[in-house]
C-alpha cells in the first residue's frame, strides 16, 4: 500500500464503488441500510478494508451507464464485465468470476446448436450494452441483433415480436425458459462474461494494486467464499491470470 495508490483509489477518503444493479448474480439483495449486497459489493468492501477506508456504493441500473461514467470522478472502482470497448476508458483486472452466456430458442425452432444461430434472417433479442451484447456486436456477421433495455426488456421483446433467439446469461435463461413451454436452451456457451474490477486508465498504480488484489482473492478463496455466502448458482471463480 502506498500513498499514491490510496490517492488514486480513495481521493475523497472513501472508496466509491460503481455497482451494476442489473446483474442478478453479483447483486443478490440489500444490506440493512439499503446498500447493495452480494458478490461484487463484497469484493468492493474487501478492497476498501485493504485500503483502510470506508466503502460507498454508487449503483447503476445498467452496465452501460456505469461504463459511461468512467473517468468522470463518479466512481473510483467499477465492478463490471470486462470488454474491449469498455477498456478504452477503463483499466481492468483479470476476471475474478465468470458467467456463461448462451441462447434460448422457442418451441419447434430448427436451431439446435450454437453454430446455427449466426445465419441470415435469424433475429436475436439481447439486452442492450450488456457485456455479451458487446461480444455479439463484434462477432455476429449474418444474424440481426434486436436490442431492448435490460434483461426483462429482452425477454419481453423476444416473446412479443416472436424473435428466433434470446441471448442471455445461462442462469437467467434457466428462469426464462419456464415462461415459454417447449422452449430450449442450447448446449454450450458463445462466450463467458468476465466479471472484473476497473479503474480509470490514468490510475496506473491503482490498476496494478487491483490486479494483484484480484489474483490474491482467487487464490485465497475469497471469491469462492462470497459465491457460497450468497448462494449464487451459475457464477464460477475465474482461472488465474
Amino acid at each position: 500500500m502506498t500513498a499514491e495508490i490510496l490517492a488514486q483509489l480513495a481521493p475523497t477518503g472513501v472508496l466509491r464503488a460503481g455497482i451494476n444493479m442489473s446483474n442478478f448474480l453479483l447483486v443478490t439483495g440489500r444490506g440493512p441500510n439499503g446498500e447493495p449486497d452480494g458478490v461484487s459489493p463484497g469484493m468492493a468492501r474487501a478492497i476498501a478494508d485493504r485500503l483502510g477506508v470506508p466503502v460507498h456504493y454508487v449503483p447503476y441500473p445498467r452496465p452501460g451507464e456505469l461504463a459511461d461514467a468512467a473517468g468522470t470522478g463518479a466512481w473510483d472502482i467499477g465492478l463490471i464485465g470486462a470488454e474491449p470497448q469498455r477498456a478504452e476508458k477503463i483499466s481492468f483486472t483479470a476476471a475474478y468470476a465468470e458467467i456463461e452466456a448462451t441462447y434460448m430458442v422457442p418451441p419447434g425452432s430448427p436451431i439446435t446448436a450454437l453454430d446455427q444461430v449466426d445465419r441470415a434472417g435469424v433475429r436475436i433479442a439481447v439486452a442492450a450494452r450488456a457485456a455479451y451484447d458487446l461480444w455479439l456486436e463484434r462477432n455476429i456477421q449474418h444474424a440481426t441483433l434486436v436490442r431492448a433495455e435490460g434483461l426483462d426488456g429482452a425477454m419481453d421483446l423476444y416473446l412479443r415480436e416472436g424473435l428466433d433467439v434470446l441471448a442471455g446469461l445461462r442462469p437467467r435463461l434457466l428462469t426464462d425458459v419456464e415462461k415459454q413451454p417447449g422452449a430450449r436452451i442450447l448446449e454450450g456457451k458463445f462466450t463467458a462474461v468476465q466479471q472484473a474490477i476497473g479503474t480509470a486508465r490514468a490510475n496506473e498504480a491503482a490498476a496494478r494494486f487491483l490486479a494483484e488484489f484480484v489474483e490474491e482473492a482467487k487464490r485465497s478463496g475469497l471469491v469462492a467464499s462470497l459465491i457460497a455466502k450468497h448462494q449464487v448458482r451459475g457464477l464460477s471463480v475465474a482461472p488465474a491470470a
